[in-house]
Order: structure tokens, then sequence, then C-alpha cells
């Protein structure tokens, strides 16, 4: 069988109209038609959750099926990871990754495009150490950027972009970023006929910042002028009420417009690709996948961005679409509760032959046959060495971490926590054993520290207050005992550090 894995960095879950009509907080839809064309064919995962935030993590788990913030933070594939493409090979089959997603290429995240039989990169994004020229960015340009001020227009920086994007024609959509990642597909689709079975993944930087966007895009959800400097492309993180915000009204409802304007034009490119599979006549051979790493928080609950604040489900919750050509067509919603960590051994399945692969995910294969209701009670998701976060599915529990209690580091290089955009500090305090429970290799264990994220444990009734407003945090002791007892339960099951428990207050004796 075929494999098509399409991911969408950012991709809300809400902006989908299979599962909402219109986002939240928005009061106009947000134009799809081609997810949704997707959406009316795949089954629809309504309960699926992240689980190692963010980036790299997250892909670290699609790809070799390990829950990874519980013993370390951003970085490599593992010597004793199973890849899916590693797994494709070992098959027989190519593997392909198309991508502008750049952070497989940065120093401390090596393992994860070499696997592949080959793959396609698209320079440029974000912060891309790509071009060096020109040396003076356009000002206006660099004001929506939040890169006007001339000390801060440094290499690696948001100048970066500009540089990066300097010869792109504003009026030649297919220029960007997400256009030439889908139309690079589309060309490695083609020119793979020949193979019997073929494993392709294809990785969209888009929809993450900056939020710069072409025509009819840029305009699509706004009457703002696109070029006008007063209005950011690239928003700074952080909290935005309480009067903290450097954005008025109108330049946060441009952020989010131009945020809409994209997801619309990755919708327009993606679409481009479903057509390539209607006219190959692919759809009886191919599984096909579609989500994302996380959200992004558009003033909700006062934040922007994704860095700080609590885990909501605007980041945390993330859409699921699978077309899968034996069962799709009988399946339309999964309900059950799923995780991110779960498409490692379904996906294996396909393109490796083997059943139960990896070490912490759950095969979707018995919710696609229905010959399970459920595959987990839980699913845990957080970020090394912060808050650790559990749900039902009905509800959601973050437990707040002990800022004075530090985390361990578990990994074969030592990684520092804080040198992911540059070369690590090595650790000087590291000692080596074989301290991961699904694993005999040795690895390398140092101290880091706990940063919450939230000034207290938080309770949501999701399944009745979608928006998390509402903290049942001493309101409703019995569940949030549950939770904690599953909480406990969840890090059990994971066979966790026994410093995590201690970090997050509960008690294991």
């Amino acid at each position: 069988m075929n494999v098509l894995l399409v991911s969408v960095d950012s991709l809300r879950w809400d902006f989908l109209s299979a599962y909402r009509e219109r986002p939240l907080g928005y009061d106009y839809e947000v134009e799809t038609p081609n997810f949704d064309r997707f959406a009316e064919r795949a089954t629809t995962f309504d309960r699926h959750y992240a689980g190692s935030l963010f980036c790299m993590p997250a892909r670290r788990e699609w790809l070799t099926g390990v829950r990874e913030f519980l013993w370390r933070t951003w970085g490599p594939v593992e010597p004793f990871d199973e890849t899916l493409p590693r797994l494709a090979r070992s098959a027989g089959t190519p593997a392909a990754l198309v991508t502008d997603h750049y952070h497989y290429f940065q120093h401390g995240s090596h393992g994860y495009y070499e696997d592949f039989s080959g793959f396609e990169f698209v320079r440029g994004h974000e912060y891309d150490a790509w071009r060096t020229a020109p040396r003076e960015i356009d000002p206006e340009f660099a004001a929506q950027l939040g890169a006007s001020d001339p000390e801060s227009q440094r290499f690696t920086n948001r100048a970066q972009y500009a540089r990066n994007v300097a010869s792109l024609t504003p009026e030649r959509e297919s220029e960007f970023f997400a256009p030439r990642v889908f139309a690079r597909a589309i060309e490695w689709l083609r020119a793979n006929e020949v193979w019997d079975e073929w494993f392709c993944y294809v990785d969209s930087f888009d929809v993450h910042e900056p939020f710069h966007c072409p025509e009819p895009y840029a305009s699509m959800y706004t009457d703002e002028d696109p070029t006008d400097p007063e209005m950011p492309v690239w928003p700074r993180w952080g909290r935005i009420d309480e009067g903290q915000s450097e954005l008025s009204a109108d330049q946060l409802a441009f952020v989010k417009a131009q945020f809409a304007g994209k997801v619309t034009m990755v919708d327009r490119w993606f679409g481009r690709l479903l057509d390539r599979l209607d006219r190959r006549e692919l759809w009886d051979d191919t599984l096909v996948v579609v989500t994302s790493d996380h959200g992004f928080s558009l003033g909700d609950h006062g934040w922007l961005g994704k860095i700080d604040g609590p885990l909501y489900d605007t980041l945390a919750r993330t859409p699921l679409l699978v077309w899968h050509p034996d069962h799709s067509d009988d399946v339309e919603r999964v309900e059950a509760l799923t995780s991110a960590v779960d498409l490692h051994p379904t996906l294996a399945t396909a393109v490796g032959d083997v059943e139960d692969h990896g070490p912490h995910g759950r095969n979707l294969l018995p919710l696609l046959r229905e010959d399970a209701e459920e595959i987990r009670k839980w699913a845990l998701y957080g970020i090394w060495g912060s808050d650790v976060n559990v749900t039902d599915g009905e509800h959601t529990y973050h437990r707040r971490c002990d800022e004075d209690v530090p985390t361990y580091q578990h990994s074969t290089t030592m990684l520092d926590p804080y040198g992911v955009f540059q070369p690590p500090e090595p650790a000087t305090d590291a000692e080596a054993g074989t301290y991961l429970p699904y694993t005999d290799t040795p690895v390398w264990r140092h101290e880091g520290m706990s940063n919450s994220r939230q000034d207290g444990s938080l309770l949501f009734d999701v399944s009745a207050d979608e928006r998390q407003r509402d903290d049942l945090v001493g309101l409703e002791p019995d569940l949030e005992r549950e939770m904690q007892e599953l909480l406990v339960e969840a890090l059990d099951a994971l066979d966790a550090p026994e410093r995590e428990y201690e970090r997050v207050g509960l008690d294991t004796s």
C-alpha cells in the first residue's frame, strides 16, 4: 500500500469544517474547500491530541513512536529509534521527504531526513540560515517582521527571513513556500509511479509564522493594506490581555486575518495534491493521513503564539483526518481518544508490514476496522521540563510543575535544552547509564531547569466547555482526584522517571 503523510505546521483543528463551522474567536468562516473535500472522503478523529511539543518532538513521535517530553527536549533521532522511512526501506519501499521545515537541518536535530531514500528541501522559511544578501532590507517589510531596529538585523533573526524572500514576486503565488512544497510533492508522485508501493511524507512549514501571504490571501479576510508597515505579519509571542499587548485591536485582527489567509493558501495547494490522486486513481491503493503538530494562540485566553501559557486545546488538540482504502468508506468519524504517537504504529503496519511497532503508540487500525471502541484511556502531553497534562477525551488536567525541582535530560548526545538553535554547551554533570525504560542503550543524563507555563493546576470539562473558560480546580474535588489518578496511571504506564512525579507533586507511595 502507498502511504502519503501530510503535516501542516501550526494548523488549528478548529479551522477545519470537519470540526467547526468557523474557528474559535472568529466571526467569519475561513475558506478550506480542499481540506473539507478530503474530510468528506476520510475518517475524522474527533479527540486527537499532541504529545511532545513543539516542532521536532512531534516529528519524533510520528516517525519513531517515542513519547519524548518526559525524558528529553527538542533533539535528534536516537540510534535505537526505528523510524518509518527505515522500516519502509527495509521492506524495499522508497521513502521520500518533501519539506520546507528547516529544523530538520539544524544543529541538534540530525537523524530525521537521513533515513529517507531521498528528500526535497525548499529553502528559506523563517530563520533558515540561507541568504546573506541583500545587506539592507526593505524598511517597511522589516517593520512588519518586527526587524526594523538596525541593531537587530543580524543573521539568524527576523531579518534573515527578509533576505531569504527578497527575490520573491509578491504577485506570483507559486514562488511562496507552501505552493513550492506541494508542487514538488506532486512532481515526486509523478516521477515515482514506477514503484509498486511508496511512502511520501509532505511536511509543510506553513501555516507557521511569519504570516507573509501573497494575494489574494493577504487581503482575503481584512480591509487593511497588507503592505502597511504598521500591520505586523510576525507578531511577538506573549500575553496580550490585561494591558500587556503591543498590538492594537486592529493589528490583532490583521494578524488573525493573515493566519487565516495562510490556511486558505495551504488549502489550495493541498487541493492540487488531491487532484493528482484523483487523476491517477490512487485512492484505492493509498493510505492518506493529514495532521498537524500543534495549534497557535491568536488571542485565545489572552495569549499570542505558542511558547507561553498553559497548553490549552488551541495548542494541544490537533486535527487528524485519515483515508484508509479498506475502512474509511465505512467509518466517517472516530470519537475515541487518540494521540500523536499513535501515527507511528499505524503507518508502520502499512510501510513496513509490522504490527504494534513503536514503544509508546497505539495502532489506530482497530478503530478504523471497528474492532475496538477505544485504544487508550488517556493521552499525555507536554513540553520537556514544564507542566504535565493529561486528557481522557472529555476533560483536560494541567498539573503545574514545581520550578524548584529540576528535571533530567536523557540522550545519547549531551543536549543543552537552551542550545536548540546554536551548538550546545557540554553538560559537565552528565552521568551515563540505562535510564530509559524502552531501550537497553545507555544514554547520558544530566539535570535541567523546570519552567512552569501556568500559575496553578487547571481542570476543564472540554465536552461542555469547548473554549476552556471555566477552571474546575477546587470546584469539582472528585473529578480533580480522578484526573490526578489518571495522570499517575499514565506516568506509571510509561514508566516515567521518578523525578517527574516529584516535579508535579504527585504521591507515588
